[in-house]
């Protein structure tokens, strides 16, 4: 009885590694993309992102590469600059905070949707296998440059009167020290 036990469990064993074996096969072989290490990911001084576009004609694959990067990098500003402005809100009690707190997210909204400053494509790869090109962008943006960028641009605002410019200012100044002292 316990021998038949014995080899009940060897065989079950074998079946559910063989079955095991199987499973991670039907997905392929696992690949790592390029620009995927932590050395291409954001960090203090730099927002980074990578994009990947595929297409049978390199030109559409590179356009969509650019367009997922770029869409990556507008997020993290983006969320830098709601992180940012929370932050500023939480900070402050006076009483046009929810004032300079929309005009704040306008400025960075504007930012994002006009011109990310600074935005540098840091290297590029192309792959063909016979039938379709891929393409891995990389891109990054100089937060220290790009907070200047908002700096200039809230002194040219017509929207921004001058108390909620210095706040602004005073905000973006922080957030360069940081990056300064970091």
């Amino acid at each position: 009885m316990k021998n038949l036990l014995n080899t009940f469990l060897v065989i079950s064993t074998l079946f559910l590694l063989a079955s095991c074996k199987s499973s991670s096969k039907a997905y392929g072989k696992e690949t790592k993309d390029p620009f995927s290490s932590s050395k291409y990911m954001s960090d203090k001084k730099h927002f980074r992102a990578s994009g990947k576009g595929q297409s049978s004609k390199d030109n559409v694959a590179e356009k969509k590469a650019d367009i997922d990067a770029k869409a990556e990098i507008a997020s993290q500003v983006n969320v830098t600059m709601k992180e940012l402005a929370d932050a500023y809100m939480s900070q402050t009690e006076n009483d046009n905070s929810a004032e300079v707190f929309e005009k704040f997210q306008s400025l960075s909204r504007e930012v994002v949707n006009t011109n990310l400053s600074d935005l540098r494509k840091v290297d590029e790869k192309k792959y063909f296998n016979g039938e379709r090109y891929t393409v891995f962008v990389l891109y990054e943006i100089n937060k220290k440059e790009m907070f200047k960028y908002m700096k200039k641009q809230a002194k040219t605002q017509k929207y921004v009167d001058k108390k909620t410019e210095k706040l602004i200012e005073d905000l973006i100044d922080q957030e360069l020290s940081k990056i300064d002292n970091e």
